[in-house]
């Protein structure tokens, strides 16, 4: 082992003096919270008519536990971290450990970007990467940093823009030798295959890798500012930053953008002081440290049954509890700053995502449950995420057993001999004071974390950011409705993922929309089964009992509006009004941002005429072709050959149209087909179709001719 290598085992050794505060911050909560689910457990089961004294009761009582338990559990979070921000921060962060000026005197180390793209809009995360690119310009420590596309993109429009971006990018950046890009052939292992086959090819070349989604933005000075702490901080193999929504367009959007923008700081405060050294790593906006991810953090194939088989689909908590493993420290840095993300532009999109997400968190049970010398900090952060799609089902549960339980009261009479061996009746109450308590102290474990965040935002003078005091007031008002409105729709659509999850139905992996407004048919068609579905459950509450008919209706009245809500939520016109309006504002939109600014600022790609497609610009445009054949290869002669040589004959003859995407892929990473076909095309017949994309192109750039 190389020196520096043994210097850094020998830091990673020492005991770490937060692990002492972290253990006494998780036993308090733990009892805190505890302690609360047993009281609520205890009220819920007064609140009953038996007071949990048969079966279908006391599965009543274990759902509301454990979902109180779980509400429970973000609400201390979100006091805490209210506290730790009033007194200026967590004392025990990695980020208050060292003063500006020592950090400025650290020097820095290689440093590589990488943005691991899949069929992506190009001009946005290309557009991204250049605002990064920009930023660390500004800062003047460029030279330390490359950048590279790691590109998974199977749609041969998509990545022969992408290799067209990639060299405007380097041409108006001067970024030739330091901007590179490298598309895989074969996809395996979603995102982390990607990560992992840059750095078995260039990983030992730099100390540090920061990773970015395709919607990432961060600022030079934060990078940085990350990899110093590094520098200082040998024991730490991640650093992950917490990255705040925005650029937000959608009203969708905006409120998603607000919500994060305004409670988010006191919960990722609250979180960051539980996990201390043993945070998760959320696949982004993260500094990792290269040498130990590529000895430490591999991740295996599953070999459970069903679900828990085959390729882990969420790699990010797995290569943090793996790092935290090996001895290093993964800390989530709130305080950081200059680092951001967009959300999803409609519900339809979000949902599409979470599909994903829920078998990913899912798939952890199983490392949970039997992944050797994990630190119990990592496999509670596996649970925190199986949690949150779990939450769904169980309030889905909890739903159809209260609607049991109603149906049996109403329908039949009292039972007063539950047990059959027991000689003294049981007879129900009724306690609707103490349901009302019960039912206010959920709302108030909901609601009053938001309330602290807007004394927060009051406290701190961010409320000229957010549009003002009553602006900003309204503004909350608004996202508290629509988050009501969009509770029972997650709620079902989460149910059904976890359940497809479990069944171990097919998961299609494909590139996210990032900005097209949702159609009425989309909605219609997704939200559809869960409308008909409340519709029968708020037709059988009116039928059964009056007052259940409106205990239903918060759950089933969102559920019956959700098709129009997903629509007008998706509307550009709409959240841009209300930006306008001085509404759901963030700072960046009231202040001004200079990433924002150059992501807007210009195009990548040029605007392809009409009829132009990608494929066509590469085989006409010299200069793409030219491009195109450096990035290709030559398949040599065989059976290959021979098929390539039809290919390109029947794509000369008859456009790029009349082949299949696998077809054109094959093609187009021929570098001798694209100089064959660049040639041809140019002396085809003026009735041909590259005849008529050569006119076409002509009069476009010479409309006069």
């Amino acid at each position: 082992m190389s020196g520096p290598a043994r210097n850094l085992d020998a830091a990673v050794l020492r005991p770490a003096r937060w692990r002492l505060r972290a253990w006494l911050r998780r036993t308090l909560l733990t009892l805190i919270v505890v302690s609360q689910a047993l009281v609520g457990a205890y009220y819920m089961a007064s609140v009953l008519p038996y007071h949990g004294g048969n079966l279908l009761e006391q599965a009543l009582i274990a759902l509301f536990t454990l979902l109180f338990t779980w509400i429970s559990i973000g609400f201390w979070i979100g006091l805490y971290g209210f506290w730790l921000r009033r007194i200026g921060g967590d004392p025990k962060s990695l980020l208050r450990r060292y003063p500006d000026s020592v950090l400025a005197d650290t020097p820095l180390a290689r440093t590589a970007v990488v943005m691991p793209i899949y069929n992506e809009p190009v001009n946005r995360c290309l557009g991204g990467l250049r605002a990064i690119y920009r930023s660390l310009e500004r800062s003047g420590q460029i030279q330390h940093f490359d950048f590279y596309i790691l590109s998974d993109s199977r749609d041969p429009d998509v990545w022969l823009s992408e290799q067209a971006a990639w060299q405007r990018l380097c041409d108006e950046l001067g970024a030739s030798g330091r901007l590179f890009y490298r598309r895989r052939t074969l996809n395996m292992n979603y995102k982390s295959g990607n990560v992992a086959d840059f750095l078995r090819r260039w990983g030992r070349a730099y100390e540090y890798m920061a990773v970015m989604d395709a919607d990432s933005l961060m600022e030079g000075d934060t990078l940085v500012k990350m990899v110093r702490l590094m520098q200082c901080e040998p024991r730490v193999g991640i650093l992950q930053s917490c990255p705040t929504i925005i650029n937000g367009q959608s009203l969708f959007a905006r409120v998603q953008q607000f919500a994060n923008q305004v409670y988010g700081p006191l919960f990722s405060t609250g979180l960051a002081a539980m996990q201390l050294g043993e945070a998760a790593f959320w696949g982004h906006n993260a500094l990792i440290r290269t040498e130990p991810f590529m000895r430490h953090c591999g991740l295996p194939h599953l070999r459970g049954p069903g679900l828990f088989s085959g390729p882990i689909a969420s790699h990010d908590f797995v290569e943090a509890a793996f790092m935290g493993r090996a001895g290093y420290e993964v800390w989530l840095e709130p305080d950081l700053g200059g680092s951001y993300e967009e959300s999803p532009p409609s519900l339809v999109d979000e949902l599409t995502r979470d599909k994903r997400w829920a078998k990913g968190n899912l798939q952890h049970l199983w490392l949970m449950l039997f992944e050797r010398r994990l630190r119990m900090a990592h496999r509670m952060a596996f649970l925190n995420g199986i949690l949150s799609y779990v939450a769904s089902p169980l309030w889905f549960a909890f739903l159809v057993l209260t609607t049991i339980e109603t149906t049996k009261l109403v329908l039949w009479p009292p039972n007063y001999f539950p047990d059959q061996h027991s000689l003294f009746p049981l007879w129900p109450e009724w306690h609707p004071e103490w349901a009302i308590g019960l039912a206010t102290s959920v709302v108030f474990l909901l609601f009053f974390p938001k309330l602290l965040a807007l004394i927060d935002v009051l406290l701190s003078g961010r409320r000229r950011a957010h549009g003002g005091f009553f602006r900003l007031l309204l503004s909350t008002i608004g996202e508290i409705l629509v988050s009501a409105l969009l509770a029972p729709i997650r709620m079902l659509a989460h149910t059904r993922y976890v359940l497809e999850a479990l069944f171990n139905v097919t998961l299609r992996w494909a590139g996210q929309n990032r900005s097209d407004e949702t159609t009425w048919t989309a909605a219609l068609l997704s939200q559809a089964p869960g409308s008909l579905v409340a519709a029968a459950w708020s037709g059988f509450a009116f039928w059964l009992d009056p007052m259940f008919f409106i205990w239903s209706l918060p759950v089933a009245l969102p559920l019956l509006l959700a098709a129009p809500t997903s629509v007008i939520l998706s509307r550009t016109g709409l959240g841009q009004a209300l930006r306008r309006a001085g509404i759901l504002l963030v700072p960046e939109e009231k202040n001004g941002s200079p990433l924002l600014a150059d992501l807007a600022g210009h195009s990548i790609l040029p605007e392809p005429g009409e009829g132009e497609s990608a494929v066509v610009r590469a085989v006409l445009d010299p200069v793409m072709n030219r491009v195109h054949q450096a990035t290709a290869r030559s398949h040599g002669g065989g059976a290959k050959h021979q098929r390539l040589k039809q290919l390109r004959q029947h794509c000369l003859d008859h456009g790029p149209d009349s082949l299949s995407r696998a077809e054109k892929n094959l093609l187009l990473t021929d570098r001798e087909s694209l100089g064959w076909l660049h040639a041809r095309a140019w002396r085809a017949p003026i009735g041909s179709f590259w005849g008529q994309a050569i006119d076409n192109r002509i009069r476009r750039i010479w409309p006069d001719s």
